[in-house]
């Protein structure tokens, strides 16, 4: 038979091909390339394409913006209640805050300096939020607009702030710092009063040393002019503000940590280190009336309790009919070091202990009135923990928590990976919640979630959406992410389908990952047929079918060999090439995996022909929900494990299932459970492999486990949360170092192999899938030009092994799809492309049973079309157009229940929809493919395999996302690139319709999890607990102000009570407090300039940011500057108004004086 060189085909496509010259990024790079018709090749069927299709398209059609951010706050620090608007702020360590109202009523705000929120006071019902951070400043955020920007800024420059105290209505907020001094801030104006308590006039003059930071202000309630000033030593000051005087001090010998007052305004209670309580009378100030030790064990001689842990937080609420409530944080006793981090409630004798999963970072009493001075009537308790937030309900006697309607539980184990579907089946969301709603846990309280304010509606945007997410505990999540919220709808626990794993047996077992062993690393998902299927970090895939009725069943599973014979060099040419349905050495029979574990007993001995993990073997109770199928699991070979997965496909019309990785591709019939192509990537060229190979024997090779410490002295500079995990800051669940993508163990890179990878091109997987978070950190801080370079070959190079890396080859993209095979097809076939990391494209035909009826029975064939189509860079995805230039999908199979009772003919019979007309005349005579890979984008024309655009993404850096997706009825490939550039192209013509550097990748987790979705949708994980949102859509961004909640609606403040006569006479407030006369200007001076500096905020243009683009920002702008001048005229208008009044008034003086002395003689003066 003829041997036919492809590479001279190739040479000839690489020698027409713009790729080298159309354009490149600049330095740093936008990286926008250049976009070109092909001359190489002839049209062929294609024709003129720019005649024939008719891009909808613009630049006009995008903008960029964040729309919502879901989830827990990252790193909290602070919290607050507005008790009258309902609704709750958290602030964080990473300068950010997050209010959260009704289910619906979510909102992130941003310190641009980045500093940690240490304080968030409410102006109650007044629609605004004092936030005090970390570097010294305070600001006034405006809540009565949809996304709050700040109104004010106050920086301290001599002293830091410690504590704020804003007493309900009142405009003045009392500042302590960190030298003991008490400021007064006006909220109106944000100026300093000249109004100061100094610490050396607070305390005795005959007291020797400094009383230490302010550590709490509040004014009493009896008495507005007097305020309570704690100092961190043990020291308390009664200060009266109008004779500037103290009227009391007391002194106890422990620090102070908290103080709260008797509503009655007569004592008060402070919270100590060493695990105290003290109750204080204002009537005998020298020493407590009553001391506690809650949890401090009672000593049999006598002497007082020994002491506990610090008491962090106290709080004093009464009740008009039962005994006052008493609520704090920490205090346990030192004896018990395992005791998990508790709330306590005192009530009466009663005393509760509420012991949380994470540590306490603050919490708050939310009471019935937001009156100081009356019966408080605590009704919850809002407990704001390290990783969750939850409500205590403390109406009923064993404190049941609130079910909270929040997604705040997105990171219950760290995530792994994300997808998001938008505009998919309506039928989905309501089927996923009825299988997931039969988990819900029992035990909350039976109220209503007490934080219910703002308001919400539905928006203009109805189309269902659904984002996955898999994390490192092998669970999976679907939420419903429609109109911009965000519900749980249904959790799949993956690990389900495995033995678990015995305590101590990771060494001796076949095990590759000691930590999360179950971390899912990819997902695909096909909400038309219901198919799912995850691969897992310890190499195997799991293939889920959807059901409504629970069964008992066994798990299928399969065994493959996937390895790379690199000395085995010479392999058949293409059209020889059997597709191995019989080959027995490629066909592992159905078998459980009880045997095969026993092949490997001790440690030392060579581990083969083993998985990783053991899949049950008894039969299993499923749920309603996503039930296994099949899992196959790629085993040991010669002692080198398996190794993990970089790409995955499923086709629910085909049945199939592919996959694979640095050591090549697997095809499976998850329909007859069987292996069909189970090959190293090398031989899937057959005689067209482009690059020249030398064959080299394997060097033995060293413990896997080696390979994962071995580069560890990379700068790995950025911040990880789970270091050790290899999941949860890492793509997809690769472990923490370099090696950990290598195709085995850990080879440290020589300069002459790095000079060969970029010799040879960049072979490597793409970050999108599979890579190695600390892959990714050696390259982010680097900075100069020739070591960034550098860095991406030596961190991104697709194997890292004992076999030289350029035998490797990554399979990077996997995409079943009706499409011409061969150059001189006449009609649509089924195929499968197969993407690499040296940027070529294998096209795979699969001979698939001519009926339905023979599907089980007749082998699927599996072949190579000797077709292959080069890119520049890892190949990321793939798409198919048809002739008119619309998207064309995949076939699936529509969804039947599987275990359907009424098991019919009918029901039975699979029911297929190809998309693609049988008929090649019906589709027309050719379609496009799109690819995109790391570095390029091409658009060919089949069957032809024409060129006809190509474009150049970036030269500098490299993609991490690539999607073909819909818009506006139309179609655009968008990209997500390392350098931060978001950008979208036309298609098929390539052209360059959005280039925004939006978002920097400061850390591997924004790379792992970026995914672009249709309707100009985006999503990655902002934190390890948040998912942020943003749009690309010019449509979405004008519409994103309808879709946001209200934070603030009109609310009566309630009226205070009607004290009687003769409360008012003996037990009132002695005299109306007058703050304004006492720390306005005219009274209380100016304060010095130097203390702190007023900044003016931005108003309302940080709304106008995201926009800054478009017209609608320019309009933004200058509505903005058209309020501020406006608002500049009425104070204009007002002084002239108010001159004109007090020069009027000064000319009735005038007269009247005239007329008083108009008659007297001058000697009657």
């Amino acid at each position: 038979m003829k041997k036919f060189n492809f590479r001279k085909v190739l040479d000839g496509l690489t020698a027409s091909s713009p790729g080298g010259s159309s354009g490149g990024g600049s330095g740093g790079g936008s990286g926008a390339g250049g976009s070109s018709m092909h001359p190489g090749g002839t049209a062929g069927a294609a024709g003129t394409p720019r005649d024939e299709i008719q891009e909808t398209l613009t630049s006009d059609y995008f903008q960029i913006c964040k729309t919502v951010r879901h989830g827990f706050p990252y790193l909290p620090t602070a919290l607050a209640f507005d008790p009258v608007q309902k609704i709750l702020a958290i602030g964080t360590r990473t300068g950010a805050i997050r209010i959260l109202g009704r289910p619906g009523v979510d909102c992130y705000c941003q310190h641009e300096s980045g500093a940690a929120v240490l304080q968030l006071q409410f102006l109650i019902n007044e629609g605004a939020l004092v936030s005090a951070s970390a570097d010294d400043a305070l600001h006034l955020w405006n809540l009565r607009q949809k996304r709050p920007a700040i109104l004010h800024s106050l920086k301290f420059n001599r002293e830091r702030i410690t504590y704020c105290h804003l007493p309900f209505q009142s405009k003045w907020l009392y500042v302590g710092t960190e030298r003991g001094n008490t400021h007064i801030v006006n909220i109106e104006s944000f100026i300093l009063s000249g109004y100061v308590i100094m610490w050396n006039k607070a305390i005795e003059l005959s007291t020797k040393t400094h009383p230490g930071p302010v550590v709490h202000l509040s004014d009493s309630p009896r008495d507005e002019g007097k305020l309570l000033i704690g100092y961190e030593n043990g020291t308390i000051v009664f200060w009266d503000l109008r004779s500037k005087r103290a009227d009391l001090r007391a002194y106890y010998d422990e620090a102070i940590h908290s103080v709260a007052w008797h509503h009655e305004g007569k004592q008060f209670m402070c919270s100590h280190s060493d695990g105290s309580l003290t109750l204080w009378n204002l009537k005998s100030p020298n020493r407590p009336f009553q001391t506690t030790i809650p949890h401090g064990k009672i000593q049999r001689d006598g002497k007082k309790p020994e002491s506990c842990k610090p008491i962090l937080k106290v709080e004093y609420k009464t009740c008009k009919n039962s005994e006052p409530f008493v609520i704090f944080s920490g205090g346990l006793s030192y004896d018990k070091a395992c005791r998990r981090p508790s709330l306590t409630i005192m009530h009466g004798k009663a005393i509760t202990v509420l012991e949380m999963d994470h540590p306490i970072v603050d919490f708050l009493t939310l009471c019935e009135t937001p009156y100081p001075n009356e019966f408080q009537e605590p009704y919850a308790v809002v407990v704001l923990l390290e990783k969750d937030l939850i409500v205590v309900d403390l109406t009923q006697s064993n404190f049941p928590i609130f079910e909270n309607p929040y997604p705040i539980d997105i990171h219950e184990s760290p995530v792994t990976c994300t997808q998001y579907f938008a505009d998919c089946p309506p039928d989905l969301i309501p089927v996923l919640y009825s299988v997931g709603a039969k988990h819900k846990k029992q035990g909350y309280s039976n109220k209503e979630w007490p934080v219910s304010g703002g308001a919400w509606n539905l928006g203009a945007q109805t189309y269902p959406e659904i984002i996955i997410t898999g994390h490192a505990d092998g669970s999976v999540k679907f939420w419903d992410a429609s109109a911009i919220t965000l519900q749980m709808l249904y959790k799949l626990k993956t690990s389900k389908v495995f033995e678990k794993q015995k305590v101590g047996e990771g060494k001796a077992t076949a095990e590759i990952v000691e930590e999360d062993p179950f971390a899912v690393q990819m997902m695909y998902w096909c909400p038309e047929s219901r198919i799912f299927c995850v691969a897992g970090v310890s190499a195997y895939v799991v293939v889920y079918r959807f059901s409504k009725h629970e069964v008992n069943t066994e798990i299928a599973s399969l065994e493959v060999r996937l390895q790379s014979e690199v000395e085995d060099i010479i392999t058949p040419e293409p059209e020889i090439i059997p597709s191995f349905p019989d080959a027995s050495s490629q066909l592992p029979s159905l078998k459980s995996l009880s045997g095969s574990t026993n092949t490997v007993t001790c440690e030392g001995t060579m581990k083969d022909s083993i998985p990783c993990l053991s899949v049950k073997t008894r039969p299993v109770r499923m749920p309603p929900g996503y039930q296994a199928e099949l899992v196959i699991q790629l085993v040991w070979v010669d002692g080198e494990p398996p190794q993990q997965i970089t790409s995955l496909a499923v086709n629910s019309a085909y049945g199939l299932v592919a996959f694979g990785n640095c050591n090549g591709l697997a095809v499976v019939d998850f329909m007859q459970k069987t292996v069909l192509l189970s090959m190293g990537t090398l031989d899937l060229y057959g005689s067209s492999d482009p690059y020249q190979r030398q064959p080299r024997s394997p060097r033995k090779s060293r413990q896997f486990a080696a390979g994962l410490t071995e580069l560890s002295d990379s700068p790995v500079s950025l911040e990880l949360e789970r270091c050790k995990s290899p999941t949860s800051d890492h793509v997809n669940g690769h472990c923490t170092s370099p090696t950990s993508q290598s195709c085995s163990s850990g080879k440290r890179l020589s300069s002459a192999d790095v000079s060969k990878a970029n010799r040879r091109g960049p072979g490597r997987p793409p970050f999108r899938k599979a890579q190695s978070a600390a892959c990714m950190e050696i390259s982010l801080p680097v900075t100069t030009e020739e070591n960034r370079e550098n860095s991406f070959s030596r961190s991104r190079s697709s194997s890292v092994s004992s076999i030289d890396r350029d035998s490797k080859e990554s399979i990077t993209a996997l995409y079943f799809m009706e499409s011409f095979a061969r150059k001189n097809d006449s009609a649509v076939s089924s195929c499968l492309w197969v993407g690499t990391g040296l940027g070529m494209v294998l096209i795979l035909s699969l001979n698939l049973p001519a009926t339905d009826d023979l599907r089980l029975s007749e082998p699927v064939m599996v072949s190579p079309s000797g077709t292959v189509l080069t890119l520049k860079g890892a190949v990321l995805t793939f798409a198919c157009l048809d002739c008119m230039g619309t998207l064309t999908h995949p076939p699936y199979e529509v969804w039947r229940d599987p275990h359907s009772a009424d098991d019919g003919e009918k029901t039975r019979r699979r029911k297929l929809v190809m998309h693609s007309p049988s008929s090649s005349q019906d589709m027309g005579d050719h379609q496009f493919a799109v690819i995109c890979s790391e570095k390029q984008a091409k658009v060919f024309s089949l069957p032809s395999q024409t060129c006809l655009y190509v474009h150049n993404i970036t030269e500098t850096s490299f993609l991490l996302r690539a999607d073909v997706v819909t818009l506006c009825n139309s179609v655009c490939l968008a990209c997500f690139c390392a350098n931060g550039h978001i950008m979208t192209l036309s298609l098929p013509s390539l052209r360059p319709l959005l280039d925004v550097n939006y978002l920097p990748v400061t850390d591997m987790r924004i790379a792992r999890t970026f995914c672009f979705t249709n309707e100009g949708q985006a999503l990655y994980l902002s934190s390890p607990t948040e998912i942020q949102r943003l749009t690309y859509s010019q449509e979405m961004c004008d519409n994103l102000q309808d879709m946001l909640g209200d934070l603030f609606t009109p609310v009566e403040t309630p009226e205070a009570q009607n004290r009687g006569f003769l409360k008012g006479l003996f037990g009132g407030s002695a005299q109306a407090f007058d703050r304004e006369e006492l720390f306005g200007e005219a009274t209380a001076g100016k304060a010095s300039r130097s203390l702190a500096q007023h900044i003016p905020g931005s108003g309302g243009i940080e709304g106008v940011r995201g926009a800054a683009g478009g017209v609608i920002g320019d309009l933004t702008r200058a509505r903005i500057a058209l309020d501020e001048r406006g608002q500049k005229l009425g104070e204009l208008d007002e002084r002239t108004a108010s001159m004109m009044a007090s020069a009027e008034a000064f000319s009735k003086h005038a007269h009247e004086v005239m007329l008083k002395y108009k008659d007297k003689k001058w000697y009657q003066f």
